[in-house]
């Protein structure tokens, strides 16, 4: 085996009380590829910071192989004292590294290299760090959620990157399809400890599962050895008082082993607060376009979403993604073409930028909106401190301020506000951003039992494939295209990545084409026509659909009441009965609707 260029051994950490990390052991050789994989808070980040000699553990030993060179990307780089983005960069090279490299990257990272470090953006502020520990081409690169705030265009670049490199690698990332392709090994740091396979990222959740019930299985063993010993202890013969001391010394440690256990971390039990079902139809776009200066930034998109659908936005950092987000949901009108929404919709939204929260503020006050102890979560009063427990905060961080939040922490805060109020249109804007592993799997879980419809912009590819049901994809120029399946799907059917471009026709090639369409085409049928009774039925239906909405909401609370069915049998028959039949008339109602929509958009465009 070749010899470690890092090795850290038998590192212990402590703040307040519970030990953040124990006896962890970390060895890393030439050319290999580790992702570190943790919970939120497990001290994954402050490991790394040990590794890159940033952070002193109170005990254990750090050994770099002499010579080897180590470049760290922490998750909040800092620019102070640099002028520029290319002289950031620069200032990471080593004697003799080349310069050339430096610019290089910056460009390849889409930066011009004379930007000011105090106004970038979140994404450029990653790009640069980025360039800065790929620049000198380290023995060893630590990398702390690379990812985050790149597109997914960076995201495949930076991927082709790492894999043409030889330097080691260890990764902190929640992007499980890029900890996939890169990761040959898996180090996962669990209740202060390392477990170690020697395979990639794709084994890791299988493995993981089978570690904790093998867990479960060792404490229930201990369970009930303990019950066995006390129930000797009782009624065992008692002749051998020197056999029965040392049995209840042996049933103390017994005991303490199981008070010692720190068992697995929960998870968070996310539910959206579903408000009743919106209409069939949710938004229909037709022929939207928006331009700022000189630039389109959408173009004549036509896309029509109904209730369950669950839509994907991807595209490079600036290709306007929140701009047409905005636009479909309401929040910013087009400059020309409509936007129609459906019956009964009731939006709630995650937006991607956290720092509008007040740093200040504690955690129960950015829950409470700080008035008083309760969330008002689905319309009905809850406790802050219940609240908090679902998404994995202690009671001990209620007066925790936001600034003192980890990344994930503040995550899961988000998700808490947004899923509070009543929906049946979830808008999410970056929802995975920091959240870790267990995190993601149960948001996912959660938006696949959600009755509504989705809206969400993601550069998490998997995460794509496992949620959405279809994709849209900026073509350029402003054209924006909608695609079915998730994001794997989705390059199956443009047969490239996201940086291709709309093929283009020659001049030439294009009039021959027009001239053979245009000598085989047959004569056009006559166009059809909306009869009088379809035109009829479109303009009444919405009147009915609403008038049966407002029947079965009256017989909704009529229905809430808990002492009805004992007071008067009769009324709860009757209201049962009205409600049903309503609730049969609003589906075949909306069908119709949809239906003769459908037809109407067919007539229109033909």
């Amino acid at each position: 085996m070749a010899p470690p260029l890092i090795q850290l051994k038998d590192i212990s950490l402590t703040f307040g009380g519970t030990p953040l990390l124990s006896g962890v052991e970390l060895s890393v050789s030439a050319e290999e590829r580790v992702c570190l994989i943790g919970r939120n808070g497990s001290g994954k980040s402050t490991l790394l910071k040990i590794a890159a000699g940033l952070v002193e553990a109170d005990q254990g030993s750090r050994f770099v192989q002499p010579g080897a060179t180590i470049r760290y990307l922490p998750q909040e780089p800092d620019f102070a004292g640099f002028a520029s983005t290319l002289a950031y960069v620069e200032a990471g090279l080593g004697p003799g590294d080349d310069h050339y490299q430096a610019r290089y990257l910056v460009e390849q990272l889409g930066l011009r290299g004379d930007e000011d470090p105090a106004h970038l953006s979140g994404g450029e502020v990653r790009r640069a760090a980025l360039a800065r520990v790929l620049a000198p081409s380290p023995d060893i690169l630590l990398l702390d959620e690379p990812t985050n705030h790149l597109d997914l265009t960076t995201i495949e670049w930076l991927e082709s990157e790492l894999n043409g490199r030889r330097g080691a690698l260890v990764i902190i990332s929640h992007d499980r399809r890029f900890l996939s392709n890169l990761s040959r090994t898996t180090a996962w740091l669990d209740r202060g400890q390392i477990r170690q396979i020697d395979r990639g990222f794709a084994s890791f959740e299988s493995w993981r599962d089978e570690v904790l019930a093998e867990e479960e299985r060792e404490q229930h063993k201990l369970d009930r050895k303990i019950v066995n010993e006390e129930h000797w202890l009782r009624y065992g013969v008692s002749g051998r008082r020197k056999r029965n001391v040392k049995r209840l010394g042996n049933l103390l440690a017994l005991r303490q082993q199981r008070r010692d256990y720190r068992g697995a971390a929960g998870n968070p039990n996310l539910a959206a607060a579903e408000s009743d079902k919106s209409g069939r139809l949710v938004i229909e776009a037709k022929n939207i376009s928006r331009t700022y200066g000189e630039r389109t930034i959408v173009d004549g998109f036509t896309i029509r979403i109904q209730r369950g659908d669950r839509v994907g936005i991807v595209g490079p950092n600036g290709a306007g993604k929140t701009t047409l987000i905005e636009m479909l949901t309401g929040a910013n009108p087009p400059d020309s073409g409509s936007i129609r929404f459906g019956a009964n919709i009731e939006m709630a939204t995650l937006d991607q930028h956290r720092e509008s929260l007040d740093p200040k503020s504690t955690l129960a006050e950015a829950l409470t909106g700080g008035r008083g102890d309760h969330v008002m979560v689905g319309g009905k009063p809850k406790h802050v401190v219940g609240y908090m427990k679902d998404f994995l905060f202690s009671e001990e961080q209620r007066r925790t301020p936001l600034e003192a939040l980890s990344g994930g922490e503040r995550g899961r805060l988000m998700l808490a506000r947004a899923l509070a109020k009543p929906s049946n249109l979830l808008v999410l804007d970056e929802p995975t951003n920091d959240l870790d592993l267990e995190t993601l799997d149960v948001l996912e879980e959660m938006l696949g039992d959600y009755e509504g419809t989705v809206i969400v912009i993601s550069h998490d590819r998997d995460f794509l494939d496992r949620v959405v049901t279809s994709v849209i994809v900026p073509e350029g120029n402003g054209r924006w295209i909608e695609y079915a399946g998730g994001y794997t799907d989705m390059l199956a059917q443009r047969g490239a990545d996201l940086k291709r471009e709309p093929a283009k026709t020659a001049p030439a090639e294009k009039k021959a084409a027009e001239k053979e369409i245009s000598v085989a085409a047959p004569s056009p049928a006559p166009k059809r026509r909306l009869s009088f009774n379809e035109k009829h039925a479109l303009e009444k239906l919405p009147k009915t659909i609403a008038k049966l909405q407002g029947e079965i909401e009256k017989h909704r609370l009529t229905l809430d009441d808990p002492d009805l069915y004992a007071r008067d049998r009769k009324k709860f028959d009757q209201a049962s009965a009205a409600m049903t039949k309503a609730q049969q008339e609003l589906h075949v109602a909306e069908d119709k609707w949809l239906e003769l929509e459908v037809l109407r958009e067919e007539i229109e465009q033909a």
